[in-house]
C-alpha cells in the first residue's frame, strides 16, 4: 500500500520532464499509479469481501504513540477502486482533453496524480492524524487544481474560497480527532470503531468538530458554496475531484465513523437535518440554471447530501445502500462530467440555451450521456436504481426520524429526475426557434472511451448489483443486525418502494414539463445565493479589520508597548488577586551574594537613565548597559554559557542600533507631556514589579524535586558536562530547530525590507565607485591635518584600504581587525567543538564569527567585508537549515526525529576521538547564525553605505542585471 502512494507522489514530481518530453501523452505515463492500485485493488476484493483487512503499519514517535497506519477494509476497498480507478480515466480523459500547447500543463498533471495519490493515502489511512495529514493534502491540492489558470480572477476566488472553506473546517476537526484521540486512549480509527469511547460532552464536542470537517469537505449545506464555484476548474478536475474524490472524502469519514458515533446525541440531528436540507437546496437550485456544469456542481450538492444522509443514518441497511450509492454516484457524475468537457470542447460552449440537436450530430456522445443521466434518475436497470431502492427500502423500515427523511429523500429525488430530464435535454435536444450548434472540433474515440467505460459500468452494475453486495454487506455488518437484513438486488418486486421510485419519476416528470413556470417561481422565491453571503461576510470583516486596525496601530512604538503592558499586566494581576499564590509561598531572598545587589542597582540605574536622555546614542549605550548588567547577574550566579551568549547577544544588537543610528536624526523627536509621562512611569514600575512577583510566586510553587540533578545525571550519563549545551542540541533539539527557523524567517524578512528590490542589487563592485565611500565623507573637512598618500599608512593592513580615504584610517584599528579576524574565528571553532563539555555552542559561536566579520566592516567598510565574505548570506543561512533539517530526519534511520547517535575512532596523531549528530546540529546552528548576523550586517550596514553614496552622487549609475533598467 505505502509503495503504491509514494509511486504516486514520485511520478508526480517527473510531471514536468515527462510533459516536456510526450507533450500531453505524458498523461497516460501519470496514469500507471492509479492502473497499478486498481488491478492491486480488484485483487484485494474477495479478501476485503470476506472481512478481511489488509494492514501497514510504521511508528514515527514510539514514545507518544504516533504511527503512519494504513488498512485495506470493505469500505478502504470500495473508495480505493473510486480513487485509482476514477482517476486513471481522467488522466487517460487529460491525454485527449488537452493539447501539447495548453498552459501550465505540467504543474497541472503534476497536482492530479498528486492529488490522486493523497485520495488514496486518505481512504487508506488507520491512524486519525494520518487522515488528517492527507486530507489537507487533498486540501492543498484541490486549491492549485481549481487555481488551475491563474490568469483568471474567477480561478483564483473560487481556489480561495474553496481552500478557506474546507481548510477551516479540517482545523475544528483536528481538534476533534485530538479530543477523540484522548478520550479512547488510542488514535487507531479500527480500535475507536471497534471500542469507542463513553459518549461524554466533550466527546460529543469532539463528534461535532469532526462532522464539521467532514460536511465542509463534501459541501454539505452551510458549507455547500464552494462547490459550484469550484466548477470554474477544467472538466477532468470537476470529473475526478467533484465528483468520484475529494467531495466524497466527507461522505466516507461519517461513513467510517457511524458505526462508533452514530449513538452519540448530537450525531443523528446534525447529519439527517443537514443532509435532507442540502439535498432539497441543491436539486432546487439546479432547475433553473443554464450552465451545463453548474446543473451538474448543484446536482451533485444535492447527491451529496442523500449520501451524507444514508452514511449517517446509523443502521446496517442504510449503511448498504450508502455504499452502493457511493459508487453508483461516482460512475454517473464522473461520466456526465466528462461529458461536458466533450460537448465544451466541440460546440464551444456550456449553455443550454445556445445548445440544440447535438443529438444528431454527436450520437455517440449523447448515448453515453443517456446511459449515465438514466442512472442519476435511478431508471431500471441501472445501479442508480439499486442504490435507490435500497435506500429508500432502509428509510422506510427505520424509526420515525428515518421516515421523515424518507419523504425529504422522495422530494429531493423528484428534483433529481428533473433537472436531469433539464440536463438532457439542454445538451442534446433539437429546440425550436433555434438552429442546430454546429461541432468546431472532431470528438476521437480516445476522448469518448473514459466517459463510456463509466457510463457501462453503471448499466452492468445494475442487473450485477448482488456482485457488490458481500463487499458492501461486508462494511455494513458492523453496524447490528436488523431482523431482516437487506440485500442487494436489481429486482425485488412490487411495493411501496417501486411506488416511491413511480412517484419520483412522474414528478420529475411534471417539473421538467413545466420548467418555464419553475424557473420563475425559482427565481422569485429565491434567496441570496451563499456566495453572495460569503462574499459580504469577508468584505464586512475586511472592513472591520482596516478599522480595528486603523484604531490600535497608530505608528506609536511607545503605544504598541503600552498596550502590551497593560494586557499583560490586566491578565497577570487578575491571576494573582483571585488566587493569592504568595499565601504559604517561601519568602524570597534579596540577594545570594552582595555582589548581585551591586550589579543589580547599577543595572537599574542604567535603565532608568534612559528615561532622562534625549540623543538616540545615548539611549542605545545605557540600554546596553542593561544588557550587560544581565550577564553579569549570570556571571555572579554561576552561568557561564548564559553570560557568554548574553554578551554576544549584547554586542551584535548594539552595533546593528549603531548602524541604524547613521540614518535617524539625533535626538528624539516624539515629544512626551507631562501627563503621558506621569502615567508611563507608574505603568512600567507595577509591570515590572508584577513580573518579579510572578517569577517569585512561581519559583516558591515548585512541588516536585528540580529536574537539574536528573539533567546532569543524564548527561553525564553520555560522558559530557555541558548541561545547558546537551540541553539544546539533543534533549531539546526540537526547540532549538524551530527556533532557529524562526530566526532565520525574521532575519530575512528585516533585511527584505530594506532591499526594496533584489538583494543582489547590493553591488560590492569597487568600478562602481566614482568618488568617495560613506566611511570617507563628512560633512565638513577639518583643517590643519595633512592630507594624501605621504601621511598614510606605509603598508595596508586591510584588503579594502584603498577604498578609504587616508584622514579617516586608523593604523592601530586596522592592524588589531587584521590580526584578531582570523584568533576570532579560531576562537568560534573553539566554541563550537568543545560545547559538550565547556560555556560554548553553535548559536554563541556564530555570534562571535559575526563579530569578527563586523570587527573587518567597522574598520574598512563595505568592500572590506565583501572581502572578508564574499559569499551570500544566504548561502550560511540556508545552508544551516539543510545541515541541521538533514540531521533531525536522519534520526529516522534510529526510528524517530532527531535520534542522536556517537561516532568513536581513533587518529594517529590526535588519538581518539568522536563524533555525535549532536555536534553536526550544532554546526548547522553555527552557520546560520553566522549567515544571520551577515545578513544583517550587509542590510544595515553595506546597503545603508550604498544608499549614503548614492545620495552624495559617489557612484556610477548601474543597471540591474535582470531588467536592464536603473537600479533604484
Amino acid at each position: 500500500m505505502i509503495v503504491l502512494i509514494l509511486c504516486h507522489f514520485a511520478l508526480a514530481a517527473c510531471a514536468a520532464p515527462l510533459v516536456r518530453r510526450f507533450g500531453r501523452y505524458a498523461f497516460v505515463v501519470l496514469a500507471l499509479p492509479p492502473a497499478a492500485t486498481t488491478v492491486w485493488a480488484v485483487t484485494e476484493w474477495s479478501g476485503a469481501e470476506a472481512g478481511r483487512a489488509v494492514t501497514w503499519s510504521w511508528e514515527w514517535i514510539g514514545t507518544y504513540d504516533v504511527s503512519i497506519a494504513l488498512r485495506l477494509d470493505a469500505l478502504a476497498e470500495l473508495m480505493a477502486l473510486l480513487a485509482a480507478g476514477v482517476g486513471m480515466l481522467v488522466l487517460l480523459y487529460c491525454a485527449s482533453y488537452f493539447t501539447d500547447d495548453s498552459p501550465q500543463l505540467a504543474p497541472f498533471a503534476g497536482n492530479l496524480l498528486a492529488f490522486a495519490g493523497a485520495m488514496l493515502a486518505l481512504v487508506l489511512a488507520d491512524d486519525l492524524i494520518t487522515l488528517y495529514v492527507f486530507w489537507e493534502l487533498t486540501t492543498v491540492f484541490s486549491y492549485l487544481l481549481i487555481g488551475h489558470g491563474s490568469e483568471r480572477k474567477k480561478n483564483r476566488r473560487s481556489a480561495l474560497q474553496a481552500l478557506t472553506v474546507t481548510t477551516l473546517g479540517g482545523l475544528a476537526m483536528l481538534v476533534g480527532f485530538l479530543t477523540l484521540g484522548e478520550a479512547a486512549g488510542t488514535y487507531r480509527i479500527s480500535a475507536i470503531v471497534a471500542d469507542p469511547p463513553e459518549p461524554t460532552t466533550a466527546v460529543s464536542v469532539a463528534v461535532l468538530l469532526v462532522l464539521c470537517g467532514a460536511l465542509s469537505k463534501s459541501a454539505i449545506w452551510p458549507f455547500s458554496l464552494w462547490l459550484p464555484n469550484a466548477m470554474a476548474a477544467p472538466t477532468p478536475v470537476s470529473a475526478y475531484l467533484h465528483a468520484a474524490a475529494m467531495v466524497k472524502a466527507g461522505v466516507y469519514l461519517v461513513a467510517r465513523l457511524a458505526p462508533a458515533f452514530a449513538d452519540v446525541p448530537v450525531w443523528r440531528p446534525v447529519v439527517l437535518v443537514l443532509g435532507g436540507a442540502t439535498m432539497l437546496l441543491g436539486g432546487w437550485r439546479a432547475l433553473r440554471l443554464n450552465d451545463l456544469k453548474l446543473v451538474l456542481a448543484y446536482g451533485t450538492v444535492s447527491q451529496l447530501g442523500f449520501l451524507t444522509v444514508l452514511a449517517g443514518a446509523g443502521n446496517r441497511n442504510a449503511a448498504l445502500a450508502a455504499a452502493a450509492l457511493i459508487l453508483g454516484h461516482a460512475l454517473f457524475k464522473a461520466a456526465l462530467f466528462l461529458v461536458i468537457g466533450i460537448v465544451d470542447h466541440a460546440a464551444g460552449t456550456r449553455d443550454l440555451r445556445r445548445l440544440s440537436g447535438l443529438g444528431r450530430t454527436m450520437p455517440y456522445v449523447c448515448t453515453i450521456a443517456v446511459l449515465a443521466a438514466a442512472s442519476m434518475a435511478a431508471l431500471p436497470p441501472f445501479l442508480g436504481f439499486a442504490a435507490k431502492e435500497a435506500a429508500f427500502d432502509a428509510l422506510l423500515h427505520g424509526d420515525a426520524a428515518d421516515r421523515w427523511v424518507l419523504a425529504v429523500t422522495v422530494v429531493g429525488s423528484v428534483l433529481t429526475v428533473a433537472y436531469t430530464l433539464r440536463f438532457v435535454w439542454g445538451a442534446f435536444a433539437r429546440k425550436p426557434g433555434l438552429a442546430d450548434t454546429p461541432v468546431v472540433r472532431r470528438v476521437g474515440a480516445a476522448l469518448l472511451a473514459p466517459p463510456a467505460v463509466l457510463a457501462v459500468a453503471g448499466l452492468v452494475l445494475g442487473p450485477g448489483v448482488g456482485w457488490t453486495d458481500r463487499l458492501f454487506a461486508a462494511y455494513a455488518d458492523i453496524f447490528p443486525a436488523p431482523a431482516h437484513p437487506y440485500h442487494l438486488a436489481l429486482w425485488h418486486g412490487f411495493g411501496l418502494v417501486l411506488l416511491l421510485s413511480a412517484l419520483t419519476w412522474a414528478g420529475g416528470a411534471v417539473l421538467f414539463a413545466g420548467r418555464t413556470a419553475v424557473i420563475r417561481i425559482s427565481r422569485r422565491v429565491a434567496w441570496p445565493t451563499a456566495d453572495n453571503v460569503f462574499g459580504h461576510l469577508l468584505l464586512g470583516l475586511e472592513r472591520v479589520a482596516l478599522q480595528i486596525t486603523g484604531f490600535v496601530q497608530r505608528g506609536s512604538l511607545s503605544g504598541y508597548l503600552a498596550i502590551t503592558m497593560a494586557v499583560m499586566l490586566a491578565g497577570q494581576l487578575a491571576v494573582l488577586v483571585t488566587d493569592r499564590p504568595w499565601e504559604g509561598a517561601v519568602a524570597p531572598r534579596v540577594w545570594d551574594a552582595p555582589l548581585q545587589g551591586a550589579v543589580a542597582v547599577l543595572t537599574c540605574a542604567a535603565a532608568l537613565s534612559c528615561l532622562t536622555v534625549s540623543r538616540r546614542m545615548k539611549a542605545v549605550v545605557l540600554a546596553g548597559l542593561t544588557g550587560y548588567g544581565a550577564a553579569l547577574l549570570f556571571v555572579v550566579q554561576g552561568a557561564p554559557d548564559l553570560a557568554l551568549t548574553q554578551f554576544c547577544v549584547e554586542t551584535v544588537s548594539m552595533i546593528v542600533f549603531v548602524l541604524v543610528l547613521r540614518r535617524l536624526p539625533v535626538r528624539f523627536e516624539e515629544s512626551i507631556g507631562t501627563w503621558r509621562r506621569a502615567l508611563r512611569i507608574p505603568v512600567a514600575l507595577v509591570a515590572a514589579a508584577t513580573v518579579g512577583v510572578a517569577v517569585w510566586v512561581a519559583g516558591a510553587a515548585r512541588v516536585a524535586e528540580p529536574a537539574g540533578a536528573a539533567m546532569v545525571e543524564e548527561v553525564a550519563h553520555h560522558g559530557l558536562k555541558d548541561v545547558v549545551a546537551t540541553i539544546l542540541v539533543d534533549l531539546r533539539a526540537w526547540d532549538t530547530m524551530g527556533e532557529s527557523a524562526v530566526l532565520a524567517a525574521a532575519a530575512i524578512g528585516v533585511t527584505s525590507l530594506i532591499y526594496l528590490h533584489r538583494r543582489g542589487e547590493t553591488s560590492m563592485n569597487r568600478e562602481e565607485l566614482r568618488g568617495e565611500t560613506a566611511w570617507a565623507m563628512s560633512g565638513r573637512r577639518l583643517t590643519g591635518l595633512p592630507r594624501g598618500d605621504d601621511t598614510a599608512p606605509e603598508r595596508s593592513w586591510l584588503a579594502a584600504g584603498s577604498t578609504l580615504a587616508p584622514e579617516h584610517r586608523s593604523i592601530v584599528f586596522e592592524v588589531v581587525a587584521r590580526l584578531l579576524f582570523h584568533p576570532i574565528l579560531v576562537l568560534s571553532l573553539y566554541l563550537l567543538f568543545c560545547a559538550e563539555n565547556m560555556p560554548g555552542g553553535g548559536f554563541v559561536a556564530g555570534l562571535v564569527a559575526g563579530l569578527g566579520l563586523i570587527t573587518r566592516y567597522l574598520a574598512g567598510g563595505r568592500f572590506e567585508l565583501a572581502e572578508a565574505a564574499p559569499l551570500q548570506p544566504g548561502l550560511f543561512t540556508g545552508l544551516g537549515l539543510f545541515v541541521s533539517t538533514g540531521v533531525a530526519l536522519g534520526g529516522l534511520a534510529e526510528g524517530t526525529v532527531l535520534h542522536a547517535w556517537t561516532y568513536h575512532g581513533h587518529l594517529p596523531v590526535f588519538g581518539d576521538y568522536h563524533l555525535s549528530t549532536s555536534v553536526l546540529f550544532d554546526f548547522g546552528v553555527y552557520l546560520l547564525v553566522l549567515g544571520v548576523v551577515l545578513d544583517i550586517v550587509r542590510a544595515l550596514g553595506a546597503k545603508v553605505d550604498r544608499q549614503i553614496e548614492r545620495a552624495a552622487g559617489q557612484l556610477a549609475p548601474a543597471t540591474d542585471s535582470g531588467t536592464g533598467e536603473p537600479n533604484r
